[in-house]
């Protein structure tokens, strides 16, 4: 009975030590795509049209066209501007932004970094992971910060996330996420991750920033535990075995 006891303490001590550890697989949906992380290299998308000649991957579709039907049903008017777009369109409009704040007198050098900030330097746009829209309300279509005091946007910055969509980039956090404040564009990330960003107030960078740093500690947690559990393990065997089986 007591061997059985002792191998059982074993036994539960040994598979305990590697369960703190152990990484939890990355979330795909929380890719990160911003001016400093590009679309990964080996990224594909399953495209499904929306009407209008736009197109998001099929992993979001359901829950694209369930957010707009409700904003319709609550009386508001969505229209979605912008959808997909692929690595050359990203590159035309990147580049006509380019040039329009050259013609204000910008060098070239200072144009691309003004430009950046407003259109996405081509492979660090979300709208090339196809999981990324711009809605604008139908009666305003301007991307301006105006379109934050429209009934539609007002319905859907309080509401995206119970479909999975995160306003992305909110107000007061441009200098975390290198892009000027836009209260127009969603980004996709699963409606449960949604829920958990939307309740921590945090924008997806500073998320995903408060995600590492716990795995982290729980990572380092997991090697001390780990190595504690070894060293009982040991004492138990010497404990418990005869002599003769120690020796070498």
């Amino acid at each position: 009975m007591k061997k059985a006891l002792i191998f059982l303490m074993i036994t539960a001590l040994a598979a305990a030590m590697c369960l703190p550890a152990c990484a939890a697989e990355a979330d795909r949906t929380l890719t990160l795509v911003n001016p400093g992380n590009t679309v990964p290299a080996d990224w594909s998308v399953d495209l499904v049209g929306i009407g209008n000649g736009h197109k998001v991957d099929r992993a979001c579709y359901n829950d694209l066209m369930e957010m707009l039907a409700a904003c319709k049903a609550a009386g508001h008017t969505p229209a979605v501007k912008s959808s997909y777009r692929t690595q050359n369109a990203q590159k035309q409009l990147y580049e006509n932004k380019v040039r329009q704040w050259k013609g204000y007198g910008y060098s070239e050098e200072e144009a691309r970094k003004q430009a950046a900030t407003i259109v996405a330097i081509p492979g660090t746009s979300e709208h090339q992971l196809g999981w990324a829209v711009d809605i604008v309300d139908d009666r305003y279509h301007s991307l301006n910060e105006k379109q934050a005091t429209m009934p539609t946007q007002i319905w859907l910055m309080e509401h995206s996330w119970e479909y999975g969509f995160l306003l992305r980039y909110p107000v007061g956090k441009s200098e975390v996420t290198g892009i000027i404040y836009e209260p127009w564009h969603y980004r996709w990330v699963g409606r449960d991750n949604a829920r958990a960003i939307y309740e921590s107030g945090l924008c997806l960078e500073e998320y995903l920033e408060r995600q590492a740093v716990r795995e982290s500690v729980r990572g380092a947690i997991g090697e001390q535990y780990g190595a504690i559990a070894r060293q009982i393990c040991e004492i138990l065997v010497k404990k418990t075995l005869p002599a003769s089986v120690m020796k070498p």
